[in-house]
């Protein structure tokens, strides 16, 4: 049950202010909200159910604690892309469309957002040191759960919702989650591969928090 109390949690935080949630507040102006989480379910059943199965094939492939340690590093990246936050593509923000069964609009919009995203990366992660199912089956109802609340509260307050608070708390989550990783992990590695650590975190924060300042000007 740690697994998936885990898994669920840490789902719920890479989700807040993700580019999926934006997706299910798109679609919960267009459809009924509970059509909106059932699809959302589904999908992320389908899409976790392989982020799970390869996140567990790689942890029996390699070491323990350099999977701990990666696991950390990553956990790290995702709270610099987590505070650098995402933005709809068109197709993605046109969401609504009609003559077609509103749960398989939502079902294939949010299954093709997932891929590739946050969630499904941190899913991969989990399932390196976690057992496959409680991370599969935490990791999908954390992400509902996350999803639901924000259609909840974003219909209250008009979409209007702290992000960049949000960001911020979900980010600090993620960076002592996975500075706590690395140190379990890599407690007994030399210095070379603590900097070379230090170094891929140092380089994932330049790219995700420069480039977009970069890109504005």
């Amino acid at each position: 049950m740690e697994a998936f109390w885990l898994s669920l949690v840490m789902i719920f935080i890479a989700e807040l202010g993700d580019k999926t949630q934006l997706v299910a507040l798109t679609l919960a102006t267009c459809y009924n909200t509970r059509v909106v989480l059932f699809g959302i379910f589904w999908a992320t059943l389908a899409v976790h159910v392989f982020s799970a199965g390869i996140g567990w094939v790689m942890g029996g492939l390699l070491p323990g604690d350099l999977i701990t340690f990666v696991a950390g590093i990553s956990f790290i990246i995702f709270g610099f892309w987590t505070l650098r936050g995402d933005s709809l593509d068109d197709d993605e923000d046109e969401a609504c469309k009609t003559g077609v069964n509103p749960f398989w609009i939502v079902f294939s919009t949010f299954f093709m957002a997932e891929l590739g995203d946050k969630t499904m990366l941190s899913t991969i992660s989990l399932a390196t040191t976690h057992p496959f199912i409680p991370v599969w089956l935490g990791s999908t109802v954390g992400m509902v759960v996350s999803d639901g609340l924000a259609v909840v509260v974003g219909r209250m307050l008009g979409k209007k919702l702290p992000e960049k608070s949000i960001k911020i708390g979900a980010a600090l989550i993620f960076f002592g989650f996975g500075a706590w990783n690395m140190y379990q992990g890599g407690m007994h590695y030399n210095l070379l591969a603590w900097g070379a650590g230090l170094a891929a975190v140092a380089l994932s924060g330049a790219l995700f928090l420069l480039k977009p300042r970069l890109a504005k000007q």
